[in-house]
């Protein structure tokens, strides 16, 4: 369209979202530069900055077109077209675009700045017209895309959304493979909910489940499962190097421990409860894939390996240790380790050897 001489400065394309950890986003483009991704987080700030836009504007007024011009100085009490008038723009066009009603995604608005003296002319602003329809289906059809992958991330994870979108649908489609699991529980929490209600109880989980969470993704381990109050994460070993995955595995559990008592400290210092993590390692075979039901379907991990890591769970609060491993575990990671015994689990043939990290001085 500049090529064609339509004397455009700026323009921006804005879209609400129904991510998890943002309201909207935008895509800013400026003649001579690059086009720069916005995003707008949730909660009061983001929402009163949206407050204060001209497309909540146009929204509040059943509107769909809004024009200010610039070198008149109209607009000027929004802080974005005031900046834009500071920096020479001279008139400021906006078009809403509607969504589907089955879709959450409720639409777009697209913006358009001319430095140029006068602004657009009529017959631009009658060509622009007539290809908003074709962006907004475009921008529709990115935006439905994108929506699906980062949320279908957001519950699956991403390295198991990855393999779902690459066709991986059908019941029984996976394979085994060979993992570090690490399962955290948090310690007496059903005896919490005997005190606290349903929406603080939400609130410590989630706490505890993002502290958990940011742990595992940074050693490149993946949460898999919640299951009430505990966690399932995976972190797939290499056939020639397992140790590496051990390691990940290893150093998650104990910055989460530490990052827990930290968040624990800050806690009880406000009147709350001290809750405690338990984690237990294991390295073992599991089948990663489909499981379920022909119209309910959960991509995950089962096998004995995952079963004797939530038995091994449960010796935690029977030795008194926040973080135990397995023999597989232990033995391959090669950390410093102190035995604690032999020990039957409920359900396993074999009797288990367990291990703790060693103190220094061990």
């Amino acid at each position: 369209m500049i090529a064609e001489g339509f004397p455009i400065w700026r323009a921006s394309i804005r879209m609400p979202s129904i991510h998890p950890m943002y309201r909207g986003i935008a895509a800013n483009f400026i003649r001579g530069g690059v086009t720069t991704i916005e995003i707008a987080e949730h909660g009061i700030v983001g929402e009163r900055l949206f407050e204060e836009t001209p497309i909540f504007y146009l929204l509040n007024r059943g509107e769909r077109r809004g024009r200010w011009s610039l070198e008149r100085g109209e607009g000027l009490g929004y802080s974005e077209l005031r900046e834009f008038a500071l920096g020479g723009g001279t008139d400021h066009v906006i078009s809403l675009f509607e969504f589907p009603k089955e879709v959450a995604l409720r639409g777009l608005g697209f913006s358009l700045t001319s430095d140029a003296p006068g602004g657009f002319s009529d017959d631009q602003l009658a060509v622009i017209e007539e290809l908003f329809p074709a962006l907004g289906l475009a921008a529709y059809r990115v935006a439905a895309s994108k929506t699906a992958t980062d949320i279908l991330a957001v519950y699956t994870g991403a390295r198991t959304s990855a393999r779902i979108l690459a066709g991986e649908t059908q019941r029984g489609t996976g394979g085994s493979i060979n993992a570090a699991i690490l399962l955290a529980d948090l310690r007496n929490f059903t005896a919490l909910t005997e005190v606290y209600q349903p929406e603080e109880i939400v609130g410590f989980l989630n706490e505890h489940f993002e502290l958990i969470d940011r742990h595992v993704e940074e050693n490149s381990g993946e949460i898999l499962k919640f299951m009430g109050d505990s966690v399932l994460a995976i972190f797939p070993t290499d056939a020639d190097d397992p140790q590496q995955a051990c390691l990940a595995a290893l150093a998650s559990a104990r910055n989460l421990l530490k990052a827990n008592e930290a968040l624990n400290r800050e806690r009880t210092g406000n009147g709350g409860p001290d809750i405690g993590v338990d984690v237990v390692l294991h390295l073992g075979e599991v089948f990663y894939g489909n499981v379920g039901a022909h119209g309910r379907l959960d991509f995950t991990v089962i096998g004995r390996a995952v079963n004797e890591a939530s038995r091994l769970e449960k010796l935690c609060g029977t030795l008194d240790q926040p973080l135990l491993m397995s023999e597989s575990f232990a033995t391959t990671c090669a950390a410093p380790c102190q035995y604690l015994g032999s020990f039957e689990l409920r359900g396993v043939s074999k009797r288990a050897d367990v291990f703790r990290i060693a103190d220094a001085a061990e």
